[in-house]
């Protein structure tokens, strides 16, 4: 497992934007994929993005796809999650994931929860109307 810490959420207009990042630590390499989900109060936690561990595939929720882009910096064990053109039902609690101590097909990302072994504290988006 990997230690995570999410960032930059905060309160933005509809249709504005927003970027959240992830900072990894606990091991020397960041090369393991990794996911944003989110929960919104009486709501389940959903997945939101994905990444495989170089970069090169990326998967998106239908609710999200066109409007949120998923990226990583390996070199500063760093992962981002750029939020345009926000909607009022993006408001959630954003909690970025890692698939750090399981073994992961190269160039795959993975969608459900019980796929990582790794989970940030979160960090709130709140869109107003």
């Amino acid at each position: 497992q990997v230690q995570l810490v999410e960032s930059g959420g905060g309160l933005v207009q509809a249709g504005g934007s927003l970027r959240v990042s992830c900072a990894g630590s606990g091991r020397t390499s960041s090369n393991y994929p990794t996911g944003w989900f989110r929960q919104a109060p009486g709501k389940e936690r959903e997945f939101v993005a994905a990444i495989s561990q170089s970069g090169a595939r990326t998967g998106y929720a239908d609710s999200v796809k066109g409007r949120f882009t998923i990226s990583r910096d390996n070199v500063k064990k760093m992962h981002y999650l750029q939020m345009n053109s926000l909607k009022p039902e993006d408001t959630a609690v954003y909690y970025c994931a890692a698939r750090a101590g399981t073994y992961s097909i190269l160039n795959a990302y993975y969608t459900k929860n019980y796929e990582y072994d790794s989970w940030g504290q979160g960090t709130q988006v709140t869109v107003s109307s």
